[in-house]
């Protein structure tokens, strides 16, 4: 059994530091939603599937609502996209991963966290700062990770169904055969749909876009303790389509005209993925896994007369081994991986396809001691037919001075090609003009982005009139070497990109205060304090859209377990954000232009659980329910095709109050 245990380890987190990870995951998903290890090397917080019950986390992208390390806004006015950012810094700047394979980057990076439902999570890693070399070498401000459940551990029949007052509705089914002792086999069927038009602000534009989606996943797992052999395959397919803009658009009298503006953005995509490993028989401490990945992402999109097409094929492909020295104090992990990626990509009438490859091998040492202190080395060579030849670093070591206390520090460095216009989209649905300015680069005619990121993190467990409490300190600061710049401050006519000419850099402080008031009532609380500067043309400035001071509060309560399984639950957000400085827009006329800083605002959410049974359970919850919206989202909405309509000056909610209702029902 203990070899099994292990080798499981190594399939589910087989880009991840060590062995510890699965072990942890497993405890606490027994005790709290939200759980920080005092053991673990990195700075990671495990998301478990409790935790995405307690808000109407209806894809990836909206799970993150009650964890304090994420924010979450929206990406413009228009497309209801939610974007995350970690230390005040957007996910392009993340490496986000599922099940320890590369997922959301290139022509996903804009939508590609909705792509994922909520019910096929079974748990989430965030890991603050320069992620593994292991994972590769994009990650510059972080990891996120995600756990899909397992064939092995689903249960028979699972049906969750949701309907909210966006008029957007959701049903999800989940089937799995356990096929024998070794083989178990597991069908997720996804679908959601938004059938009604809704102007809440009265500006002639829709709040949410109309639109539907079918996402499907078969996966297979095989697992044999015996001879130590664990493989899983996969299967995925999704199809979304959205529609936005005027109210009274036609698309079928009105697309291509100036008659009204509208949008669609419509996303075909196929994955296929494959892991397989193998424990050494008699060396439950040694193993080799493969993963191979194969997608195709298809986006066909147009922004009123603006065209967008994306068309990314990539393959991905990772060998590693695992193996100790001299004993299990000393680790060490080992091998090469390969990215191919081929972008068939058009802005209007302009051919910007490429092809990009990569080749690399990294190495990793850890030295893994629970009592006090632990220690992960690593490097990686890699070649990228754009990016050139270059040297990975990394470093994260943790250190227990005293009983229920740990520090943590990092470093690393990270290197990517940023992906201009998969990444800026909101930008297409606007007047603004595209213009790069440099053009000696290999990417659009930009260089590669750098940054090095280091940080650290102080966590105490303690009582506090005989209640568990913990608090944390971390502070992170992100230096670019050099930086794509997206510049929205030189005209609201325009968007420039071009590498950075003088300083770029985040500085991000986290201040964490958690306790259990009363057995099963916990109050968890954060503040945050983002100094985001950066060199543009015209001098220097904060990043635009983001508050420099967020305050989170999350109080959850829990009835005790009744007869049966009887159980009510209840969950409440809040989320303040200070002033943000917004893009310039003095040379508007008065009636579109916006303030140099928005307001300060808070944004409640709240639900209420009721569990019938271990098998049926019922829910009902708000977002927003305080119902505050930017007053002005769509600049020049009465004339869309003018040169002052802008959608992507976005720094609050526009829908304003949404209520939603569901049920889950498990055949077990």
């Amino acid at each position: 059994m203990k070899k099994t245990i292990v080798f499981l380890s190594l399939v589910f987190s087989i880009t991840t530091f060590s062995q510890e990870k699965l072990d942890e995951v497993k405890i606490v998903t027994k005790k709290k939603g939200l759980q920080k290890s005092l053991t673990k090397v990195t700075n990671t917080t495990v998301v478990t599937s409790k935790e995405l019950l307690k808000a109407a986390c209806c894809n990836l992208a909206e799970s993150f609502e009650t964890n304090p390390s994420i924010d979450v806004n929206f990406a413009d006015a228009l497309t209801g996209t939610k974007q995350i950012k970690m230390l005040g810094l957007t996910s392009p700047y993340l490496m986000i991963t599922e099940e320890n394979i590369p997922s959301v980057r290139g022509a996903s990076q804009a939508y590609g966290l909705s792509f994922t439902p909520g019910t096929w999570v079974e748990s989430i890693q965030i890991t603050k700062g320069a992620g593994s070399v292991v994972n590769g070498y994009e990650s510059i401000s972080g990891q996120i990770n995600t756990e899909l459940i397992k064939p092995m551990k689903d249960i028979p029949f699972f049906l969750n169904a949701y309907g909210s007052t966006d008029s957007r509705f959701e049903l999800n089914t989940h089937f799995n055969k356990k096929i024998s002792d070794k083989w178990a086999t597991s069908l997720y069927v996804h679908g959601n749909t938004r059938v009604s038009k809704n102007d809440m602000n009265d500006d002639g534009f829709l709040d949410n876009p109309l639109a539907k989606q079918i996402n499907l996943v078969n996966r297979w797992q095989y697992a044999n303790p015996e001879t130590g052999w664990v493989s899983f395959i996969n299967f995925k397919y999704m199809n979304d389509e959205k529609q936005t803009g005027e109210i009274d658009f036609d698309k079928k009298r009105d697309k291509g005209t100036t008659n009204f503006w509208s949008s669609e953005i419509n996303t075909e995509r196929f994955d296929f993925a494959s892991k397989i490993g193998y424990v050494f028989k008699d060396m439950p401490y040694q193993s080799i896994g493969f993963q191979n990945a194969f997608s195709n992402h298809n986006q066909q999109s147009y922004f009123g007369l603006n065209n967008y097409n994306i068309k990314q094929q990539s393959y991905y492909s990772n060998i590693i081994f695992n193996s100790i020295i001299d004993n299990t104090i000393n680790k060490f992990s080992t091998g090469v991986n390969f990215t191919y990626d081929n972008y068939s990509e058009f802005v209007n009438t302009f051919d910007v396809s490429r092809t990009d490859n990569s080749a690399g091998a990294f190495f990793e040492y850890t030295y893994d001691n629970n009592d006090k202190f632990s220690l992960i080395l690593g490097g990686r060579l890699d070649y990228h037919n754009r990016l050139g030849v270059f040297i990975t670093p990394r470093l994260h070591a943790r250190y227990n001075p005293w009983e229920k206390g740990v520090v943590r520090f990092s470093i690393g460095r990270g290197k990517r090609a940023a992906n201009i216009f998969a990444e800026n989209q909101q930008f297409f649905a606007s007047s603004r003009v595209f213009s790069i300015l440099d053009t000696g680069g290999k990417i659009y005619g930009l260089n590669p982005e750098i940054a090095w990121n280091y940080g650290m993190s102080l966590t105490q467990n303690f009582k506090l009139f005989g209640k568990s409490a913990d608090a944390t300190v971390d502070f992170y600061r992100t230096d670019f070497q050099n930086q794509a710049i997206v510049d929205v401050l030189q005209s609201p006519q325009q968007v420039l990109f071009y590498d950075l000419k003088g300083k770029s850099f985040a500085n991000s402080l986290q201040l964490d205060f958690n306790i259990e008031l009363i057995k099963h009532f916990n109050l968890r609380t954060a503040y945050k304090y983002y100094d985001i500067e950066t060199d543009y043309l015209s001098g220097n400035f904060q990043r635009p859209l983001q508050a420099k001071h967020r305050l989170f509060a999350n109080l959850e309560f829990e009835t005790h377990i009744i007869e049966k399984g009887k159980q009510w639950k209840f969950d409440y957000t809040i989320n303040w954000l200070g002033k943000q400085q917004l893009p310039i827009t003095s040379s508007n006329p008065e009636i579109d232009r916006l303030p140099t800083f928005s307001p300060s605002f808070a944004v409640m959410n709240a639900q209420i659980t009721r569990t019938f049974s271990s098998t049926f359970e019922m829910y009902v919850g708000g977002e927003n329910i305080g119902n505050y919206r930017q007053k002005k989202a769509v600049l020049g909405s009465n004339n869309p095709f003018g040169s002052t309509f802008d959608t992507s000056i976005v720094f609050a909610p526009v829908f304003g109050q949404m209520y939603y209702a569901g049920l889950r029902f498990k055949i077990k």
